[in-house]
């Protein structure tokens, strides 16, 4: 009698990567990621633009707009740029970079 093997996490995760690259090739992979990344930008813009919202009918303050860091690590983020253990400036010149 056969016994079914489970597949554990890493497993799936090595199955479902491949199954992307074989239906969306492996030069379609970056463009897909960054338009995720794009996609979850906007969510979290129309999210914060909703709350601001609720807070103005409720009549309380509006939620704070994010800092030029949090927006700098976001930008780098969309980008795919790694952003630990450097600073803004060599963060903004990566971007730039990428950007242009």
């Amino acid at each position: 009698m056969l016994v079914p093997m489970a597949l554990d996490v890493g497993e799936l995760l090595i199955i479902g990567v491949i199954i992307l690259v074989l239906l969306f090739g492996a030069t379609k992979l970056p463009q897909l990621a960054r338009a995720i990344g794009r996609a979850g930008g906007e969510f979290q813009k129309g999210k914060l633009e909703a709350e601001q919202e609720v807070q103005k009918m409720k009549g309380g303050q509006p939620a704070a707009e994010p800092s030029e860091h949090d927006k700098l690590l976001k930008a780098a983020w969309e980008l795919g740029i790694p952003t630990e253990g450097k600073t803004d400036d060599q963060i903004r010149e990566e971007v730039k970079k990428a950007i242009g």
